[in-house]
């Protein structure tokens, strides 16, 4: 399953969802952001390869489903509302992504 995880820069939340996620079986991640300066921009080639897109805020929710409307038919778009408080792989944020995705993603048990 193919995750798309979007914040505004692609710095500090995305990035950390994509470090996450890609430890677990069948499951590829890429972070993106929706501002002009992000690390990674959210794209039509990134909307098209997610099969679930996961955004951080209602305001990246209202602005990927505006921008990429007729892509994301068929796609879940989920607002996991995280606040732009954390930084790269904080604990809080790590615990935090860790109780929200898996209501949206069916995860199997990672491998220690």
């Amino acid at each position: 399953m193919n995750l798309l995880f979007i914040c505004s820069e692609n710095r500090l939340r995305s990035p950390t969802a994509e470090r996450v996620f890609s430890a677990y079986p069948g499951i590829q991640t890429i972070g993106a952001g929706t501002g002009s300066s992000a690390k990674t921009p959210v794209s039509w080639g990134l909307i098209e390869w997610a099969d679930i897109v996961l955004v951080m805020e209602k305001s990246h929710r209202d602005e990927v489903a505006k921008t990429y409307k007729e892509l994301l038919k068929g796609k879940r778009l989920v607002c996991l509302d995280i606040p732009d408080h954390y930084e790269l792989m904080q604990p809080e944020l790590i615990q935090l992504l860790k109780e929200r995705v898996p209501k949206y993603v069916r995860l199997a048990t990672v491998e220690k």
